[in-house]
């Protein structure tokens, strides 16, 4: 079968795990045979196909995914995907494909306009990988995009054959259920009772900021204002909404202030310490300086884990102010919630129980396909203001008679069973094997750091709190817009050489010598010197760079 249940799935990557009993990480392997090479299926996996549907039948096109003929269906049609994924993994050769973005556009323009019936999907599929970011290449570690636990996918894929709707019971009678389970769980892990608290599936941290946003706005202005926001509106003229959070923070804030009604305005960017977290004092004197101008402090929107950085505001302040102030607190924990998993980070996380609401992304550091957002409120009667009725998917008497709906939960109606590929990775590996995965990744970015610090050409920005961290290329010539154009150059070289996925970003701040480099370590097997040869090849860009 597969090598190891928490194999990466992206085909090409160099960081497959097989044969001890257990990983340099010491992570807990399924005693399975060894993977087969890229260019063949597994043999046993191809006899247990076959036993669905003979090799050599084709699925007419038009066949369909689900009942008892699904399978035999989809079994030719896996074995096409396979095989392109490989061939395409082996023709892109490492983190991405070498080349211009127009260059690739075209190529991908001459596939689709060629591809034409039963070879739509190969060769489709072909130009599909080829053409990918490759998350599980140990070059490839720009950004929260994580290479997905191989148990992962093959979960979807029975959500993506089974197809169901979490909209209403009767489209989706299991997964109802599941995610439900599931959330109760998550709910623990973040500290709330799992009786009292509530929650629902997203698609990331920006619709899950959304919501707390929306909830905070429903109940804070409709207390002042004595009437339902959600049905009468934000009122205009009076006290003006503030939302605040640090300059830091992601801008999904600003914009589901301004999809809420607020406008992104109603924001107030705090100010941020040399670590890019949130300075207590400067949100206190911004609550204060609100309050004596008669406006609203709607939120208190505090980042555990930053995108840059992966910084942690300080939690139980923010929740002491908001309290006092009669905030809402909400807590965007997308990137920083995976340090829940782990015994050794999880204190970073402490006082996030005391949050009204949190937002938690699998699909970062929790090595699950896109989407797996959580959004979770410690206590469900603050959802009230989502509460929705449609007779033709939760009328009262199907209810009343024992058919629970997770309608009134989500903002979207039609929903994939998202809580599905989650469940069957935790039940899989447990918390304490994602905990592992959390602390390699942790150990990894320590580790290449220190090889930043020992380089001569290269300047740290500061350590890694999660499995980030931010640096610089040194050109000879030190001049602070020089060293910008060099380093956003450098970037730009690896990717047209097919050579690395570097991230890049700029300190808070004005003027030149704000860029910095970003590596974002996701991928639980890469090797220090995996690392350190990523690294090198910064360098080895930047004087490149220097010389034109």
């Amino acid at each position: 079968m597969t090598g190891k249940v928490h194999e990466l799935s992206a085909a090409g990557g160099e960081s497959a795990v097989a044969g001890d009993a257990e990983d340099r990480h010491g992570l807990r392997l399924v005693p399975e045979p060894a993977a087969p090479p890229a260019d063949a299926l597994d043999e046993e996996m191809a006899g247990l196909l076959c036993e669905v549907a003979p090799a050599s039948s084709g699925a007419p096109n038009t066949a369909l995914s689900g009942g008892t003929g699904g399978p035999g269906a989809l079994t030719p049609l896996l074995r096409t995907v396979l095989a392109a994924l490989a061939e395409g993994a082996e023709r892109r050769g490492g983190p991405l494909a070498a080349g211009t973005p127009a260059e690739l556009a075209a190529d991908v323009a001459r596939v689709f306009a060629e591809a034409d019936g039963d070879d739509a999907l190969g060769r489709l599929t072909d130009v599909l990988a080829h053409g990918s970011a490759d998350p599980a290449d140990p070059a490839c570690a720009a950004h929260l995009h994580c290479p997905p636990l191989a148990v992962a996918v093959a979960a979807d894929l029975a959500v993506s054959a089974l197809n169901p709707s979490q909209d209403s019971w009767d489209q989706a009678p299991a997964a109802t259920a599941l995610e439900t389970l599931l959330l109760g769980e998550l709910a623990q892990l973040v500290g709330y009772d799992p009786a009292e608290a509530a929650g629902v599936l997203t698609s990331g941290g920006t619709e899950s900021n959304l919501m707390g946003l929306m909830l905070a706005r429903d109940r804070v202005l409709g207390r002042e204002g004595g009437r339902q926001i959600e049905l009468s509106g934000v009122p205009g003229g009076g006290p003006r909404p503030r939302i605040f959070t640090s300059a830091a923070a992601h801008f999904s804030v600003q914009r589901s202030a301004a999809l809420l009604g607020l406008g992104e305005d109603a924001v107030v960017p705090v100010p941020v310490d040399d670590r890019l977290r949130l300075k207590p004092r400067a949100l206190a004197a911004a609550l204060s300086a609100c309050v004596a101008e008669g406006d609203i402090p709607v939120a208190i929107v505090a980042t555990a884990g930053t995108t840059d950085t992966g910084a942690v505001d300080p939690l139980r302040t923010c929740a002491s102010l908001a309290a006092e102030y009669g905030a809402w607190l909400h807590v965007d924990a997308a990137y920083g919630g995976g340090a829940l998993l782990s015994d050794r980070l999880a204190p970073l996380m402490g006082g996030i129980a005391l949050a009204d609401s949190v937002s938690l992304d699998w699909h970062k550091l929790g090595w699950q396909p896109v989407a797996a957002g959580i959004f979770l409120v410690r206590r469900a009667e603050t959802y009230a203001s989502l509460a929705r009725r449609a007779v033709y998917l939760n009328p009262q008497d199907d209810e009343e008679a024992g058919y629970p709906s997770l309608l009134g939960l989500s903002l979207r109606t039609t929903r994939r069973a998202d809580a599905f590929k989650i469940a069957v990775t935790l039940r899989t590996l447990g918390r304490a094997g994602l905990g592992r995965l959390v602390d390699a990744c942790h150990e990894l970015a320590h580790s290449g750091a220190a090889a930043v610090r020992a380089h001569p050409r290269l300047e740290l920005h500061a350590d890694p709190i999660l499995t980030a961290f931010l640096f610089r290329y040194l050109p000879e010539n030190t001049d602070p817009e020089h060293t910008d154009r060099v380093n956003a150059a450098l970037r730009r070289r690896l990717l047209r050489e097919g050579r690395a996925v570097v991230g890049r970003t700029e300190l808070p701040g004005e003027g030149p010598g704000r860029v910095r480099l970003k590596l974002t370590l996701l991928n639980p097997h890469t090797t220090t010197d995996e690392v350190q040869r990523l690294l090198d090849a910064v360098v080895a860009a930047g004087r490149a760079e220097e010389q034109r």
